[in-house]
């Protein structure tokens, strides 16, 4: 969640012809993340939850490549950029050790 209110904050600092474009997929992208997490729990079954947790992952590399685009055309804040960077990088790695752990489980 934290994560994605950084993204929705370093967004709206965008050009405003941009936000039916990056700033529109990068807030899908974060907001996904959060969603498909909670999805995967509610459906309180380990192999939907782990199912969710990869769309999730996806979504993360989707949001890490499109900060990476924002990063090169200068766009926002490039503090809160940086920090929706590193965010995203926590998130994954997050999701890497959650998934890990599933699949230590279930073994």
């Amino acid at each position: 969640m934290e994560l994605t209110a950084a993204v929705y904050r370093l967004t709206s600092a965008f050009p405003p012809g941009e936000s039916f474009g990056l700033t529109s997929q990068l807030r899908r992208s974060a907001i996904s993340i959060p969603s498909n997490i909670a999805e995967g729990h509610g459906r309180m079954n380990a192999r939907e939850l782990k199912r969710f947790l990869l769309i999730a992952r996806g979504s993360g590399s989707e949001l890490q490549t499109q900060l990476e685009l924002a990063a090169t055309l200068r766009f926002g804040d490039p503090q809160a950029l940086k920090s929706a960077q590193s965010l995203a990088l926590e998130v994954e790695n997050m999701l890497f050790a959650f998934l890990a752990r599933l699949r230590n489980n279930s073994s």
